[in-house]
């Protein structure tokens, strides 16, 4: 943790800020350790601090670096802001992505005129993206849970349950075999339903004959997977199968380009490119990836409209996929790590078609 905290102050000077106040919890876990739902730190040159309310006292004693000094406040934790702050003129830097109008009203009442407020933005999340080594360990169990999860459903049987019901026991699966929760609420949908990218499921039963997208990841010490598998409830059809196929062509044709120093954008159109040729380009409507780590959607993104560039250690995910209306959708999608020379693909279960009953 105190590592982390140097490369925040190393970040200090070029976002323009003197000491930096981070309230985004999950960018807070990540520098202090703390796991509770009421914390802040403060961070700058000469200074660790950390803040929470008599609920979490406890907590944070047994979970808070010890490069940080602790502290409890009465009430708002930003009333406990001012007296940590060093004396005289200095720019206090804030998370506008996350800071609210009111929550920053409310921190300019409570400064004195000595201190400016500078928004600042993904300082923290850009030090998240690049994943160190124990935290790529953390995301490789996650991905190990998640898969054992759906081969245990895929041998239940999918034809004749209700997307809920399948939803249900895949998310209990996880739990069971040691994840705090999903990463995400799981999506399972048959046939139709499946040309919706982000369908939630339903209490329709699947049909025999259909294809099912099967969206899932688990949550395990912290660390999110994220996974999408198409599968086939018998024999789809010559046209369901040709889309499947021109689907894992293109995410085969992203994986491969993986490594470090290749642009989100150009990634992207790889990808797309090649769903374009087989005729989809039109169905094909999201990003190719993102980010996954403590949180399952985070920088860097693999976009049309990316700007982000990918380092070694990032996590990313791949998920081309084609969206027919009324009659069928299909992705797939891994959880990669990027290297210098190309991709660890932590995802293990078959991209072969799968039938099952």
């Amino acid at each position: 943790m105190s590592a982390r905290v140097e490369r925040v102050n190393e970040r200090l000077p070029e976002a323009g800020v003197d000491v930096m106040l981070v309230t985004e919890l999950i960018n807070v876990r990540y520098l202090t350790g703390y796991t509770g739902s009421n914390g802040i730190a403060l961070i700058g040159a000469d200074r660790a601090e950390f803040v929470t309310d008599f609920r979490y006292v406890e907590q944070a004693e047994q979970e808070v670096d010890p490069a940080f000094g602790r502290h409890r406040a009465a009430q708002d934790l930003l009333d406990a802001v001012d007296e940590m702050l060093p004396a005289g003129p200095l720019r206090l830097g804030f998370e506008d992505a996350h800071v609210s109008v009111r929550a920053h009203a409310s921190l300019r009442e409570l400064l004195p005129e000595r201190v400016e407020l500078v928004g600042v933005t993904d300082l923290v999340e850009s030090l998240r993206a690049v994943k160190e080594p124990e935290e790529v360990a953390r995301i490789r169990a996650a991905t190990e849970l998640a898969d054992t999860a759906l081969e245990s459903l895929l041998t239940e049987g999918l034809a004749g349950r209700s997307e809920r019901d399948l939803a249900l026991a895949l998310e209990l699966r996880m739990r069971e075999l040691g994840a705090s929760g999903p990463s995400f609420e799981p999506i399972v949908a048959g046939g139709p339903h499946g040309a919706l990218p982000h369908a939630q499921p339903r209490e329709e039963r699947v049909e025999r004959g259909e294809l099912v997208v099967l969206d899932w990841g688990a949550r395990l010490d912290g660390y999110c997977s994220d996974c999408t598998r198409t599968v086939a409830t018998g024999e789809p059809g010559e046209e369901a199968r040709a889309v499947y196929d021109l689907v894992l062509q293109a995410q085969l044709a992203g994986l491969e380009e993986i490594r470090s120093g290749c642009g989100g954008r150009e990634l992207d159109a790889i990808a797309r490119s090649a769903i374009a040729s087989g005729g989809h380009g039109e169905q094909f409507g999201h990003g190719l990836g993102h980010g996954v780590g403590l949180d399952v959607h985070e920088a860097p993104r693999l976009s049309q409209r990316s700007d982000d560039v990918l380092a070694a250690g990032n996590v990313v995910t791949v998920e081309p996929g084609v969206y027919l209306p009324g009659r069928f959708g299909v992705r797939i999608e891994d959880l990669v790590v990027v290297g210098e020379e190309g991709p660890d693909v932590l995802t293990r279960i078959t991209k072969e078609l799968i039938l099952t009953d």
